[in-house]
């Protein structure tokens, strides 16, 4: 019998890093905070994007397989708060985010950012509430040095 309570507990202790995911459809373009991102192969170099299938990012996402990922530094709380919320509830979200169009991907790519990949979808699965985008990294740029934002040191919750 599955123990609710310690499922919840242990998967809760997976770390993850804090990042803004950038899709398009056509000209629209939004952003999401993501945190269940890692890399899944060398060559040719991938990551493993999960994205909430009740979001309208992700059906952004599935329309234009691409996207970006701008990696966050431990002081930019604020930012990862600021794509939290749905852009049905709170608007364009990259209004007040200086932000550039990924020359690959046509994604929005947050500027003060430590750096950002951008990804064509190679693969999806979608089980359960969130799919599994598999993204083949094209491009990526270093923009600064620092440490990353990770999840367990913001106090918020995403799992379990």
């Amino acid at each position: 019998m599955l123990d609710e309570a310690a499922k919840k507990t242990l998967l809760r202790k997976i770390p993850h890093g804090l990042y803004i995911c950038g899709v398009k459809d056509g000209e629209e373009l939004n952003g999401f905070t993501a945190s269940w991102v890692m890399q899944s192969s060398f060559k040719p170099p991938m990551i493993i994007n999960c994205v909430n299938q009740g979001s309208g990012s992700h059906e952004m996402l599935k329309k234009s397989d691409v996207f970006t990922i701008s990696f966050l530094d431990e002081t930019q709380k604020d930012v990862a708060a600021q794509f939290f919320k749905p852009q049905s509830r709170v608007g364009n979200k990259l209004a007040d985010v200086e932000f550039k169009v990924g020359e690959a991907t046509g994604c929005p790519i947050i500027i003060d950012s430590l750096g950002y990949v951008e990804c064509k979808v190679a693969g999806a699965l979608d089980q359960g509430d969130h799919t599994v985008f598999l993204g083949e990294v094209i491009a990526a740029e270093i923009h600064r040095e620092g440490n990353p934002l990770l999840l367990e040191k913001t106090g918020w919750n995403y799992g379990g």
